[in-house]
């Protein structure tokens, strides 16, 4: 139980929202667009990658990307939904932008690479400063104070 509650607390400020929405969105839409557009989003994309099982894989990923998505916007198990973001991004750099760097040179790659470093390093924020209070993890942590007995009674 404790961890369970280490892992819903957040100290973070209020404005820790904005990369909630940053982080959830981009995961979301992507996770959507694996769907609607397989061919250059989703499978097609893991086949040209060179990634196994390119069928199963995207829409595996894609799942992944809806579900942390939504978690993370609802700040709801925020530091357990960046786990499968980090490991994407983690795949998404190795598979695509360090092979790049020695095809196309630094620049191409950091111009390519720069939403995946974006959802990388936002994704780690939240593993370290939690969902902030404007959450579902702030609620569920949220703790009651015992009522006070009067004096009266």
């Amino acid at each position: 139980m404790k961890l369970i509650k280490k892992t819903l607390k957040s100290k973070a400020s209020s404005a820790v929202i904005l990369i909630r929405l940053l982080v959830g969105l981009v995961f979301l839409s992507e996770g959507i667009q694996k769907f609607l557009y397989p061919e250059i989003r989703g499978a097609g994309r893991f086949v040209k990658i060179g990634l196994p099982e390119p069928e199963f894989l995207s829409y595996f990923v894609a799942s992944f990307e809806i579900v942390c998505g939504v978690l993370i916007v609802l700040g709801l198990l925020t530091r357990l939904a960046v786990l499968p973001t980090i490991t994407i991004m983690l795949v998404a750099i190795f598979s695509t932008k360090i092979p790049m760097l020695s095809e196309e040179g630094f620049w191409s790659m950091a111009h390519a690479a720069r939403t995946d470093f974006s959802m990388l390093l936002g994704s780690l924020y939240l593993l370290i400063v939690g969902a902030g209070p404007l959450s579902i993890d702030a609620i569920l942590s949220w703790k009651k104070r015992p009522k006070k007995q009067s004096a009266d009674a």
